[in-house]
């Protein structure tokens, strides 16, 4: 749809500036300028957002908010000075810098204006920018302001690279024509030209500061769309580089220099709109200045843009897709052209250059420490020659030169599915993976490069593919990639200390190159939509064919991609001392091999999610699992064991350890109490440890013990009392009042009527909690509201976080809530997905107290804003729960809780 330009008239709120009688005095003229001057931004600003409402181009957007402030500056100019007389005070320029002076402004842009004045003149400017400013400044305008004489630009510009910067982009406004000619010449010809080169390597050097405050990666969860990579600013830092070096005025002018082609001005101006459509959007919509884009802003920007949702993803998530891709355009448009500019300064002596060459065959040789390619012809001639160059920057640890990977790029559309099946890229990929150097940098140039989305056309589906949550902080792509990194930190030995079994594992590995290909395409289905892992798996026999797989390798690699989320599922949700379920578990496995491989592959997956997904309390699951399932899968059977003789050594065991402690008698009567599952859950000396508690509780109403475990960052919290209705709600109130994170709980009712209940906790910031003054704070809440004189929804409401400090809004999943009685023999397992908040737990456990509902084990797992969090339990007759009516019953009054506030 074309839309007709804006033509601003000032006129019709101005007055013609002949028409107003020179004895007019400024103060009494100011209120009817002010009160025309917001009637006019008032209008224009309306007019502008509805045609950015209307389909108006970035560009078009912009230039007309650059236009609107231009004569309203350019009209207060003029006010300012009607009853001065410049012959009586000197001469003044109005220049406009920075962003404003490119003509690049927003809805909440900044104006930097600077008054510019002759030596002698400095009353006239102060007088001048006094009246201007005040004005600007009532009009609610954020305002940058300067006010110089040419060798104060100079002197601020040799300090700040910040002011030499703004310079570079200044532009004529209002005043004195002569003299904003005689600051070209003096000042602007000046800043171009002096100490170039310092200019570029501090130009970079605070590139790369920038990147490091707002993230070196294009994929942040809430990138910034003008500082961060591939935003606003890679753009301007390759434009002012360029400008310096070759003396040009902008991109048109670097054209006709010879610094950039057409097709690159065309790609620079294309990258500009679309970030200017989506930053005036972005602006529009902000109550305050602002340049990140926030979870409820993409959704909103999302449906302004017309993304709409479809079966494959949200609408959010195409348009974030879309953005990222575009931000990698942007990223490698930017840094290109910076690359060339450096490239083209360093020496070109074909003496230096020749001594230097060293071929490695007949098309490919490394000079200058970089590798590059005989010709253009080499990759048109044999596509799979792209290939061989990665293999060879691996091998000898050189990068590829500017000029080659621009040939890789150029040539990618040769990669067709002909050469995708030919052995002989395909061996140099697999050699790629096998080596033990350097496999990381490659990969990261294939997918940088778009190499991977043409070799393996599965992995271009989640090229830059979305999850629009707090979990998963990079794209489907960057996550996959960072999860191969986090094999080969294990592989090197990296992660050696920190996780020794998991390193052994991965050096023990048969074929290396299959487990880093399973994880390089373990979420490839996300690009066909919900249930990805069946989705994923069900590519792999096609993707092993192309790739010249064997059976037994496809087999593998599609069994990793598919069971990819079982591990974690199992160890983070299910009871790992239920041996039938270990054995289930141990019979989808069929063998140790594919046990080890899964185990690094979800340990890699779980550490590339996001800086706050893997935890210390997570990983001694995944372990325990692993380490209980091997013992199964290496017996060569499937049976554990025998339990009684189990049993009855372990009973043994504690009687010896407590006889002289408890007396014999006492010791055999109290495990008698206990039930068999509790016993096999525990080994002697952790079962001696509880009877030592339970009996130092005497008549006291509750016995508490803490054993903190540092290196897993929790703490393990031993509570015995009596059984009362309800007590394991009053236990996770009284901890949410507390601010206590509980992990995990196993419940343990005895046949006296004593319980003990097992939790491990830790802090908010997943610490262990060692305070013993908040501790015994604890001690006493529970024993206050066991005794019935306290009312545990009290403390736990008086916990809440007042209003004003309520997160601001996020991506929420529906909440669910999952019954199955199959996963365990003895209980009805209850999965409950939630937002998560304070007090949560309390209100889920009340609830299934409410329902007559008792709870053998607790799992809790968050996931960012998101809680996971399970439950087995059985009826009042310690039996599943089996009934219909009774599971709809059940879920009905949960999410029905969970809904309410506290």
């Amino acid at each position: 749809m074309t839309i007709a330009p804006l033509v601003i008239d000032p006129i019709t709120f101005f007055p013609v500036p002949e028409s107003v009688p020179k004895s007019v005095v400024f103060s009494s003229w100011r209120p009817e300028l002010l009160d025309a001057a917001q009637a006019y931004l008032d209008h224009y600003l309306d007019a502008i957002q509805t045609r950015h409402r209307q389909g108006a181009s970035g560009r078009e957007v912009v230039g007309e908010l650059t236009r609107m402030f231009d004569i309203l500056v350019q009209t207060l100019f003029e006010a300012a000075t009607i009853d001065l007389s410049p012959a009586g005070f000197g001469a003044c320029t109005l220049i406009a810098l920075g962003g404003y002076g490119r003509g690049e402004i927003n809805p909440r842009s900044d104006l930097d204006i600077m008054f510019f004045y002759g030596g002698r003149d400095r009353e006239f400017a102060e007088k001048i920018s006094e009246r201007i400013l005040y004005l600007l400044w009532d009009l609610g305008l954020d305002v940058g302001h300067s006010i110089r004489t040419a060798k104060d630009c100079l002197d601020h510009a040799d300090r700040d690279l910040t002011v030499r910067t703004a310079l570079i982009d200044s532009r004529f406004l209002a005043g004195d024509s002569a003299l904003y000619a005689r600051y070209q010449k003096e000042v602007l010809a000046t800043v171009l030209s002096k100490n170039t080169q310092q200019f570029i390597r501090n130009k970079l050097e605070e590139n790369n500061k920038r990147r490091e405050k707002y993230g070196s990666s294009v994929y942040l969860l809430e990138p910034n769309i003008k500082e961060g990579e591939g935003g606003l600013r890679d753009l301007h830092t390759a434009v002012w580089i360029a400008q310096v070096k070759y003396k040009a005025k902008n991109l048109k002018d670097m054209v006709i220099k010879g610094v950039i082609t057409e097709s690159e001005q065309r790609a620079f101006e294309d990258a500009y709109d679309y970030l200017w459509r989506i930053r005036n959007e972005l602006h529009f919509i902000s109550t305050r200045k602002s340049d990140q884009m926030h979870f409820d802003q993409q959704e909103r920007i999302a449906r302004f843009l017309g993304y709409r949702s479809s079966r494959r993803a949200l609408a959010v998530e195409q348009f974030m897709q879309d953005y990222y891709y575009r931000a990698t355009e942007i990223e490698h448009l930017s840094s290109s052209l910076v690359a060339r500019i450096q490239q083209l300064d360093k020496p070109t002596s074909r003496l230096i250059g020749a001594s230097r060459r060293r071929q490695l065959d007949p098309y490919f040789y490394i000079l200058r420490e970089q590798l590059r390619v005989r010709g253009e012809e080499v990759f048109q001639q044999d596509p799979s020659k792209m290939m061989r160059a990665f293999m060879l920057s691996q091998y000898h640890q050189v990068p590829l030169s500017l000029s080659l990977k621009g040939l890789i790029r150029d040539n990618l559309h040769l990669i067709n599915d002909k050469v995708r099946r030919t052995r002989t890229i395909n061996e140099l990929f697999l050699d790629i993976l096998r080596s033990r150097r350097g496999v990381s940098e490659v990969l990261r140039e294939m997918h940088h490069l778009q190499f991977l989305n043409r070799f393996i056309p599965e992995f271009g589906r989640i090229f830059c593919k979305v999850q629009h949550d707090l979990y998963h902080i990079y794209t489907v792509d960057t996550h996959s990639i960072f999860a191969v990194e986090e094999v080969l930190k294990l592989r090197s030995g990296e992660y050696g200390e920190e996780h020794p079994i998991l390193t052994r594992i991965a050096n023990d590995i048969e074929k290396p190159e299959l487990l880093l290909l399973a994880v390089l395409l373990h979420d490839i289905g996300k690009g066909e939509g919900k249930d990805h892992s069946n989705k994923g798996a069900a590519m792999m026999p096609t993707i092993a064919r192309r790739m010249g797989l064997n059976r037994e390798d496809s087999r593998r690699l599609e069994f990793l991609v598919r069971h990819h989320l079982t591990m974690a599922h199992i160890s983070q949700r299910r009871d790992l001392h239920d041996d039938h379920m270990i054995v289930q578990f141990a019979r989808t496995m069929e063998m140790s091999e594919n046990l080890k491989m899964l185990y690094l592959l979800t340990f890699a997956d779980l550490k590339a999610v996001g800086p706050d997904v893997w935890s210390d309390w997570k990983g001694m699951l995944l372990q325990e699992l692993y380490e209980k399932t091997y013992q199964v899968l290496e017996k060569g059977n499937f049976a554990f064991e025998k339990r009684s003789e189990k049993l009855r050594n372990r009973r043994r065991a504690v009687v010896r350890a407590l006889a002289d402690e408890l007396g014999e008698k006492t010791v055999k009567e109290d495990l008698k109490t206990m039930s068999t599952r509790y016993q096999m859950s525990y080994d002697s000396a952790e079962i001696a440890e509880h009877l030592r508690l339970v009996h130092s509780r005497g008549k006291k109403t509750l016995a508490l013990k803490l054993e903190h475990d540092y290196q897993r960052g929790f703490t393990e919290v031993s509570i015995t009392t009596l059984d009362v209705p309800g007590l394991f709600s009053m236990i996770t109130g009284v901890m949410a009042a507390n601010g206590i994170n509980i992990l995990g709980a196993q419940i343990h009712t005895r046949k006296n009527g004593e319980v003990l209940d097992i939790l491990q906790v830790n802090s908010s910031a997943e610490d262990v909690i060692d305070d013993p003054e908040k501790w015994h704070k604890v001690e006493q809440d529970l024993v206050m509201v066991i005794e019935g004189r306290g009312d545990v929804e009290q403390l736990v409401v008086r916990r809440q976080p007042p209003a004003f400090m309520t997160d601001k809004p996020r991506p929420r999943f529906p909440t669910k809530v999952e019954i199955d009685n199959n996963v365990s023999p003895e209980y009805t397992v209850i999965d409950i997905f939630a937002h998560n908040k304070v007090g949560l737990l309390y209100s889920i456990t009340r609830t299934l107290k409410d329902l007559g509902l008792y709870i053998g084990v607790s799992k809790i797992s968050t996931k960012v804003d998101q809680a996971a969090d399970v439950f087995y339990v059985q009826d009042i007759f310690g039996q599943k729960v089996m009934q219909e009516e009774k599971i709809e019953e059940i879920k009905t009054h949960l999410l029905q809780s969970l809904e309410r506030e506290i």
